[in-house]
């Protein structure tokens, strides 16, 4: 791995397995972390926060796990400031080639009230607990959760003190995205000016977007001598999300005139991991999106088209190339082979095994005979609701057919398939989907609410296919499925089986895969 210490180098620090999964509704399956840990560590990423230990045993497992399977990267763990936390993330990452331990506390005046400590009490757990991390594992990160709102003169003290402690990084986090920009480079000067032994570890800075800054503040903390960049794929994380992953490498690349700084990501793969984050969280990325968004190299204005043909740099600041994107958006059809859809599907980021491209042929088959034509966006979607289906068959929409129209109430029939059985039933609703979701409620009864129905068209066109959303909660526990269909109400009815099937692997880990700590006391 290049040398951390290069005064231009910034290290990524990639933490969607822990702080993007904090998001409600994001929660990813074990097998899915360990996919999104390896494609992190191909990419170049060089630390990954594989996630907290001692919040479940789903979670140890995960870290441990993955730890075990990457091969490049630093596996890091997170940790709240006590023994036991610590011991624990030790016994998950101790088998990496790169362990790392994370441990926080709180020490802005709100935070302090939580645990009920006096500065100087927190100071000496602040001492014992880095120590601790520092005797099991000799790569220790410590961070001050809500550092922007800590008085300056006590977050010295701390930084200082856990410096001392044997602490290698000190993240300074600005956990509710209260900071800007100014204040964030000021901040990481502020430490190295007065904080003793500061030039000898690494600054990183964990910012949230709650004020849309995130990306700026972080790229503030860098200028300022920050070395380490917190951050997440897509921006996925709790409330308004953390600093995108992609934004930060990407605005370093392009702008390197103003910003002598490099990375070891390669860029190549931004697109493919982003996607597949969507998926295995069920965050959809928005269309105007920097990166990764659908339009983020889309095209409509005259004035801009024009411009494009004559040279593309006329409106793009980087080649969609640089980000994994195909330069052309090649049409498939019903005439289309496979080794065409191979090379098609190779392109886009998916490298299919013969089975594997096997079925993905007859569905994709399947969806030519009802479009005329089959955009690089319909593969991707599906490929997604094959994932999907992969993922867990316990409920199965096998037959539906609904009528509709302006006389209601609306009926649909359905037969689904439950662990191999099918099951046939009737039921009314007010409107084709509704009727659907009854439907499958009668057929598998369940008291999960539904949270969210979003749908969204993959390309233009009446024979468009719909990508659906669906959110349902279920004490405490909220999954997410999606689905894609060129018939809406089919899509809708997919999506919806999907997030019971997630619901019903959720149900069957309540022991091992349910927090048992509230994510609140985590630091952000």
């Amino acid at each position: 791995m290049t040398d951390t210490n290069a005064q231009d180098r910034v290290v990524i620090f990639d933490t969607t397995l822990r702080d993007g999964e904090q998001s409600p509704g994001a929660t990813m399956t074990h097998d899915e972390k360990l996919e999104i840990a390896q494609m992190l560590d191909e990419m170049g990423v060089d630390i990954i926060e594989a996630g907290f230990p001692i919040a479940s045993e789903g979670d140890f497992e995960a870290v441990r796990d993955i730890a075990d399977v990457t091969k490049s990267s630093v596996i890091c763990g997170l940790a709240r400031a006590n023994f036991k936390d610590i011991d624990r993330c030790w016994e998950a990452v101790r088998h990496s080639e790169r362990p790392r331990i994370h441990t926080f506390i709180g020490t802005s005046p709100l935070h302090r009230a939580i645990p009920n400590l006096t500065m100087d009490e927190m100071a000496d757990k602040i001492h014992e607990t880095v120590s601790h991390a520092r005797n099991l594992c000799d790569n220790v990160q410590w961070s001050p959760m809500d550092a922007t709102r800590t008085e300056h003169d006590y977050l010295c003290r701390t930084v200082e003190i856990a410096i001392k402690a044997g602490a290698t990084t000190i993240n300074i986090p600005d956990t509710v995205g209260y900071t800007a920009p100014r204040e964030s480079a000021d901040l990481i000067r502020m430490l190295l000016e007065r904080v003793p032994g500061a030039d000898e570890i690494i600054f990183a800075t964990h910012c949230h977007n709650d004020l849309g800054m995130a990306t700026a503040n972080s790229l503030a903390a860098v200028e300022a001598g920050a070395r380490q960049v917190e951050c997440t794929i897509n921006g996925l994380g709790e409330r308004a999300g953390n600093t995108a992953l992609e934004e930060i490498v990407m605005a370093l690349k392009v702008r390197n005139d103003i910003m002598p700084y490099t990375t070891g990501i390669d860029t190549r793969k931004i697109m493919n991991i982003s996607r597949r984050v969507a998926d295995v969280s069920g965050f959809a990325v928005q269309f105007n999106k920097a990166i990764v968004g659908k339009n983020a190299f889309a095209h409509e204005s005259g004035i801009h088209q024009d411009g494009m043909l004559k040279n593309p740099q006329n409106f793009e600041i980087m080649r969609p190339e640089d980000v994994g994107l195909s330069a052309t958006n090649l049409v498939m059809g019903k005439h289309s082979g496979r080794a065409a859809l191979r090379a098609k599907l190779h392109d886009l980021g998916y490298d299919l095994g013969d089975n594997q491209l096997k079925d993905v042929f007859v569905r994709f088959k399947a969806l030519a005979d009802r479009k005329k034509e089959v955009y690089d966006d319909d593969l991707i979607a599906l490929m997604r609701d094959a994932g999907s289906e992969e993922a867990s068959e316990h409920l199965k929409v096998k037959f539906l057919r609904v009528i509709c129209g302006t006389q209601a109430p609306q009926s649909a029939d359905l037969t689904m398939t439950v662990d191999g059985v099918d099951h046939m039933v009737s039921a009314m609703g007010d409107g084709p989907v509704d009727a659907t979701f009854n439907a499958v409620k009668e057929i598998f009864p369940h008291n999960a609410q539904l949270k969210l129905y979003q749908v969204h068209a993959v390309t233009r066109g009446t024979d468009a296919q719909a990508t659906v959303t669906v959110r349902l909660e279920e004490d405490g526990r909220i999954v997410t499925g999606q689905s894609a269909d060129t018939d809406t109400v089919v899509a809708s009815a997919k999506a919806y089986v999907a997030a019971l099937n997630r619901l019903i692997v959720r149900r069957q880990k309540t022991g091992t895969d349910q927090k048992e700590i509230d994510y609140r006391d985590v630091v952000s």
